[in-house]
């Protein structure tokens, strides 16, 4: 079963994109950092989702890089699945460019991949699953 586990949302500034979501009355979650994605989150959950708010920690990381080029806004869409590997492992056999064919760790110990765009009709997609 597929639903949608966050929107992430790229931002110049997580202070003042949190100090938004408070103003509309929401609760944001404490602040995680994702080294290998060179970048500081934190999730404002919205129903039975959740919007991720991204601010990158260096020059060169993927949410920097997209800053500079489209400014802020929305930078994927992430699905929950049930069986990741089955799942990478299913794509990757239909011919599906991933952006990394490993699964990673990410916020919350949660385990993802990103889909290129290339095969996700222009969005960035992510797929992930709960923590081991």
């Amino acid at each position: 079963m597929y639903t949608i586990d966050h929107l992430g949302i790229a931002v110049k500034s997580l202070k003042q994109s949190k100090k938004f979501y408070e103003q509309l009355g929401m609760r944001v979650l404490p602040e995680e950092e994702v080294a290998q994605e060179k970048v500081r989150l934190a999730m404002v959950p919205v129903g039975e989702s959740r919007i991720e708010l991204l601010e990158p920690t260096a020059d060169d990381s993927p949410i920097a890089r997209f800053l500079a080029k489209r400014g802020e806004g929305l930078h994927h869409v992430c699905l929950h699945v049930d069986d990741l590997a089955g799942t990478v492992e299913r794509l990757k056999r239909e011919g599906v460019r991933l952006i990394n064919e490993q699964i990673q760790i990410g916020a919350g110990g949660h385990l993802y991949v990103f889909v290129h765009p290339s095969s996700a009709g222009g969005v960035l997609l992510e797929l992930c699953e709960g923590q081991p």
